[in-house]
């Protein structure tokens, strides 16, 4: 072997090495990185459940008079708030593994938060204790308190508290407020047209407003019931009905 062969050989081999050691390198740090970030998301879980136990602040919810019972939605509403936002509501423990690896491979691509991946029991977690504020932080701390809360509560509890926290824009705080502030009447008597249109709301209460932008608000609305043809909660048929 040549002195030039043997001295690109061992340059190749110093160049592996190098490459390794620097994976490695972030490797721990990002190991390192994720320790701390959990370690500072459960303590401020620990400080929010501090401040007001689980079970004081399910009793809050409860007790407003606009509070409405699962008995007394209609089951079309149920079925599009889960279709369009958590249609594996049923499967997971909390949090959705798919949708945030989902997210987070959007999120690095575009190097942003804007998706966030999370599960109908995160969302209710988030309402019930955090700010709306984009943070990795307040994230870990919301995903500690979904496993709290689905070792609390059933699914169909989550679900019900879930519906009668969100936010519908116009200071509307829960279907049954939302159901007399913008279509005067109670929640049991939406067609199921407007049962999926208020599913849709909460996305983005501020954009699909009904008295701001209800144009925004029936294409959001077309959009919820491609999703529940899509998740099979009803046919092409039954969708073109339920479409103005």
């Amino acid at each position: 072997m040549s002195r030039y062969k043997h001295r690109e050989k061992r340059a190749m081999r110093t160049l592996r090495k190098t490459i390794v050691r620097l994976l490695l390198l972030v490797i721990a740090a990002a190991v390192m990185a994720g320790c701390v970030l959990i370690g500072r998301g459960y303590q401020m879980y620990q400080a929010a459940l501090t401040q007001q136990s689980l079970e004081s602040k399910v009793e809050e919810i409860q007790s407003d008079p606009g509070y409405t019972e699962l008995s007394g939605l209609p089951e079309m509403y149920l079925n599009a708030v889960v279709a369009v936002e958590d249609h594996r509501f049923e499967q997971h423990f909390g949090i959705d593994l798919i949708a945030i690896g989902r997210a987070a491979w959007n999120n690095l691509t575009t190097w942003s938060l804007r998706e966030g991946g999370s599960t109908i029991t995160q969302q209710l977690a988030k309402n019930m204790y955090f700010t709306q504020e984009k943070s990795f932080i307040r994230k870990v701390a919301e995903m500690f308190m979904a496993f709290r809360l689905e070792r609390a509560y059933t699914k169909e509890e989550i679900l019900e508290l879930y519906v009668n926290s969100i936010y519908f824009g116009d200071g509307y705080y829960g279907i049954g407020d939302a159901c007399e502030g913008y279509l005067s009447e109670s929640p049991i008597e939406m067609t199921d047209y407007e049962c999926t249109l208020m599913a849709g709301i909460p996305n983005a209460p501020s954009v699909y407003s009904l008295t701001e932008n209800p144009a925004l608000a029936e294409q959001r609305q077309k959009y919820v019931v491609k999703q529940m043809v899509k998740y099979d909660y009803i046919t092409e048929d039954q969708a073109k009905t339920i479409t103005k």
